[in-house]
């Protein structure tokens, strides 16, 4: 089938929107790839010092007989249930490349913090940061410029953009990303979010919440829930950047030990010497960027890619906006649904089909850019795939197929076919600025909700209303100052169990921010990442008790209904002494204080580094 026509106009217009910074930035790379390798062009002593800890027949092999070096960046940790995987991974990954008469280098770990744990602490407002620090981190470690490749090991939330950013500033280096896979299923997320709601009402304590999380959250391996983390995996798939259907193997077993194995195959074939040069800043370009965009709302993935995915794409010197979803968004369909957007799980995903066959439909819908460089040599068709390890141990994939259970998995084509003929994104824009909502596990009944305004400068404020029996009544609640220059940001999920109370008694609620909601946020409607925020200027400083505020996915629309003289008239709301003394002290986060003045908008990707 052709490409969609709205897939091909927004294509265009991002290709000539960022003309100029995507050449100069492919001259940067093609002038740095065209050196000598790094054991030929340094100085003796220099690489003398880049191999002396290694094993002298690695030595010999780099040196001597030039073969490729693979740089390993990784973010293992050992307490990141989804991470710590990765404990094992080097020693394999450098077996394999000896097998090929290549070497690999632990050339830099990144910090790698879980949302999970930070969740409603101010550890949080660190998070959105530590992207750009994972970015940097990885800079330094592939800085040591004696690669010729790099294998990518990280999976959660900032982890894979930070990495992502971090390699695309050395976009001559062929990189393939190298997932860990899912842990086993526990307890369902639907449980675990009903004792939530009940934990939030008093109707269970603290011992019997803690035992459902556990429950949950309970092996290795990344949640199971559609959250960030596993985005983050659908749309690396959707780039061609893993080894096809890596993403969603769980850990510990011998298939996810192939594909492993299989990565580093991959990318020895696409250096300079591979028979197939495909570095990352080639691979991805504007049709590889559309296409994450497209699977992005095509699962009714994490909300925290709008801001991310603008980020990855302007370190390949590419701009992407608000305005490129939206557009994607009203043609796309929803052909997935995963918890928070349905009941299954990541496990029951991939047994449905997973990445394969919703990569595949996209493609046969005309809703891919199949004519993509990718790791593999076969294209981005590959990905239309499933993997199956054979009696000899070896990987063979084979096509998808029709889905295995189409409560979870639908077709894209006909768009009636799926559970929604649009994706699971929208923009909102009108007088209290612009913003997105997930509107994918929104009950339609919900799509639109008009009530009174109640005003909260931090998340522990509502909470404390909610338990005063403060908002029993329709309400829209506004949580303010928490944009990337005001706090950095924080992911505001602790607010999800309380509103979602208040939304099954029955009252019209809504949540308003210029922060963040978890990648799990669901089923209450929330207009989030609110540009420009209320401490850059934002309309939201204005917002006072009782204003009338309408929330409409359905017409795209987000206003207070105020008499539009008054509205400019009103004076904005101060930034309170208190929050601007506790955001710059403690638990680290005066280290991030430049950060915090320096960031763009969220619609900019809340870049740190431009």
């Amino acid at each position: 089938m052709p490409v969609n026509s709205t897939l091909e106009k927004v294509t265009d217009r991002i290709r000539a929107r960022s003309r100029a910074q995507r050449e100069a930035y492919l001259a940067l790379i093609e002038e740095v790839g065209g050196r000598a390798p790094g054991a030929e062009r340094m100085g003796c002593a220099n690489v003398a010092h880049a191999f002396a800890g290694i094993p002298g027949d690695d030595r010999l092999r780099i040196v001597a007989e030039r073969g490729p070096n693979l740089a390993i960046v990784t973010a293992y940790n050992d307490m990141l249930s989804a991470h710590a995987p990765y404990a094992g991974y080097p020693a394999v990954l450098k077996d394999e490349a000896r097998r090929h008469g290549a070497t690999a280098q632990v050339a830099g770990g990144v910090p790698a913090m879980c949302d999970g744990v930070t969740q409603g602490t101010p550890g949080m407002e660190l998070s959105l940061f530590s992207r750009d620090t994972i970015a940097m981190g990885a800079a330094v470690a592939l800085s040591h410029d004696v690669f010729d490749a790099a294998l990518m090991l990280g999976v959660c939330d900032k982890i894979v953009p930070g990495l992502l950013i971090g390699a695309l500033h050395f976009g001559h280096l062929p990189t393939v990303f190298v997932p860990a896979g899912p842990m086993t299923s526990g307890l369902s997320n639907n449980e675990k979010s009903k004792v939530r709601e009940q934990a939030a009402q008093g109707l269970v304590g603290r011992a019997e919440l803690l035992e459902a999380e556990q429950q949950a959250y309970h092996g290795q391996g990344t949640c199971t829930f559609y959250g960030t983390a596993n985005s983050n995996q659908m749309l690396l798939e959707a780039m061609g950047l893993h080894v096809p259907a890596a993403a969603f193997v769980t850990p510990g077993t011998g298939l996810r030990e192939a594909l492993t194995r299989e990565a580093v195959r991959t990318v020895l074939g696409i250096t300079r010497n591979g028979g197939r040069y495909a570095p990352i800043g080639h691979v991805v370009d504007e049709r590889c960027i559309v296409n994450a965009m497209v699977a992005l709302l095509a699962t009714g993935g994490s909300t925290n890619h709008l801001i991310h995915w603008v980020a990855v794409a302007r370190a390949a010197g590419i701009t992407i906006d608000w305005n490129d979803f939206a557009a994607l968004s009203a043609v796309v369909p929803l052909v997935a649904r995963v918890y928070p957007n349905g009941s299954a799980d990541v496990n029951q995903f991939q047994a449905a089909g997973g990445t394969g066959y919703v990569i595949g439909q996209l493609l046969d819908a005309g809703l891919m850019h199949e004519d993509v460089l990718t790791v593999r040599p076969n294209g981005l068709r590959e990905y239309a795939s499933e993997p199956a390890q054979g009696a000899d141990g070896a990987v063979a994939w084979q096509v998808a197929g029709a889905s295995r259970d189409e409560a979870i998995v639908r077709p894209a084509h006909p768009p009636e076919a799926a559970f929604s003929p649009t994706g699971g994104l929208e923009l909102l824009e009108g007088n209290l600025g612009r913003s997105v909502i997930k509107i994918s596990a929104v009950p339609e009944d919900r799509h639109c909700v008009e009530a009174p305004a109640r005003v909260f400068d931090s998340q522990e404020a509502l909470q404390a209303a909610f338990r005063a029996g403060e908002l029993d009544r329709d309400v829209v609640c506004v949580v303010r100052w928490q944009g990337p220059k005001a706090n950095g940001m924080p992911e505001l999920h602790k607010l999800t169990p309380p509103l979602a109370v208040l939304q099954n008694r029955g009252f019209q609620v809504a949540l308003v921010t210029d922060g963040r909601m978890s990648g799990a946020s669901g089923k209450v409607p929330a207009a989030i990442h609110v540009s420009p925020e209320a401490l850059d200027g934002g309309p939201l400083a204005r917002v006072r008790d009782g204003d009338i505020i309408r929330l409409d996915a359905r017409a795209g629309r987000l206003d207070v209904l105020v008499d539009a003289a008054a509205w400019q008239a009103r004076p904005p709301e101060p930034f309170p002494a208190t929050h601007a003394a506790a955001n710059n002290r403690g638990l680290g986060r005066e280290l991030f204080a430049g950060m915090r003045r320096n960031a763009l908008t969220a619609e900019e990707g809340a870049c740190t580094w431009l």
